[in-house]
């Protein structure tokens, strides 16, 4: 459905600034052609700066942007060849859902016979070929949300960029069109996808990789499965998916020292003596006796259906443990035991070099 078999984009040393402000620094970062790249990070990290680049809505004060190889930093918006859809829809009220998706292929002065086969392509395409006549006050948010996306793709798109398309749906809908553009996403192989998003799971659920932006700058970059399992800084194992960061000391081969109490873990070439961080998943935590006790006192219960989540304070630190749900669960101020496997846990500096 792209214009060309060769897509992909490139970001090369883009900085973006509004007066002196810095919003995006010295971002390097390449998309492969068909690659879903999820741009994860919290609030004025620069993620949807670094897709308002490559949208061409805003010009960096330096670097470049590349799209399929070609030099497009200079380039308007509608010769970029990509499709745009945001959190709030952005539809016309005036036009009916057709018209709406037909807008782009007529500023782009697309044949006039060939405008209606490609909308109902796109329509049919996001599940809304039944509403082409209907305006968008007569749609769902979610449904609305289809005829956004069946918008950007009818110009037939070499780059889609996605900004927070989801936020503005119930959960219900968020997962449900996740679906969808997994779906398109396999049904598009040539497509690339640039994702912004502050949701972890939108990011673990699509994306072929992730980039963790903070403070305006790449902090890492890697597969779902690299980010989750060995992530490389505190603030990656913070931010893609929920994590204990204990302090510790690397000790003898294979253990480490966390508030005296000694910890069987894999150090790999930790340097011995080193200050490091312990990082184990709430998960991967169990309740009562096993390898690497570590004994506290409950401060918080939380039911979420098929878990409990317990936090424990542990030697000064809160300690998070998800648990499949618990027949009897224990109440704040009671002493419990913690546990969780060498293999569970990853150490985070100290020399551990990168996975």
């Amino acid at each position: 459905m792209a214009g060309t078999s060769e897509a992909g984009v490139r970001f090369e040393g883009v900085s973006v600034a509004y007066g002196k402000h810095p919003v995006l620094e010295d971002f390097d970062l390449t998309v492969a052609p068909g690659e879903v790249m999820a741009l994860l990070g919290p609030s004025g990290s620069g993620k949807t700066t670094a897709l308002r680049a490559v949208a061409g809505f805003v010009r960096p004060a330096s670097g470049r942007v590349l799209i399929g190889g070609r030099d497009v930093t200079g380039l308007p918006p509608y010769r970029r060849g990509t499709g745009m859809v945001v959190q709030q829809y952005a539809l016309f009220p005036h036009l009916r859902v057709a018209g709406n998706v037909a807008f782009g292929l007529r500023a782009r002065k697309v044949p006039r016979e060939q405008i209606a086969a490609r909308v109902a392509e796109a329509l049919d395409m996001t599940g809304m070929a039944d509403y082409a006549r209907r305006y968008p006050r007569e749609l769902s948010g979610g449904q609305q949300q289809r005829v956004a996306l069946a918008r950007a793709l009818a110009i037939r798109p070499k780059v889609l960029l996605l900004d927070e398309p989801l936020s503005a749906l119930d959960a219900r809908l968020r997962s449900d069109l996740l679906a969808e553009l997994a779906r398109l996403h396999r049904e598009l192989p040539e497509v690339s996808m640039l994702y912004v998003t502050h949701d972890q799971v939108e990011a673990l659920t699509l994306a072929d990789r992730i980039a963790v932006l903070d403070r305006a700058r790449l902090r890492d970059c890697g597969t779902p499965q690299q980010l989750y399992r060995h992530p490389r800084t505190e603030f990656t194992a913070s931010f893609v998916g929920n994590a204990n960061l204990l302090p510790v000391t690397v000790g003898p081969a294979g253990t480490v020292d966390f508030a005296g109490t000694r910890l069987s873990v894999a150090t790999g070439d930790a340097t011995h003596g080193a200050s490091a961080t312990l990082c184990v998943r709430p998960h991967l935590v169990g309740l009562g006796d096993g390898p690497n006790p570590l004994r506290g006192a409950i401060a918080e219960v939380q039911w979420r259906g098929a878990t409990h989540r317990l936090y424990v304070d542990v030697a000064g630190r809160r300690l998070k443990a998800d648990l499949r749900e618990l027949r009897e669960s224990p109440a704040p101020g009671d002493e419990v035991t913690l546990h969780f496997a060498a293999e569970d846990a990853v150490l985070i500096g100290a020399g551990v070099a990168d996975v």
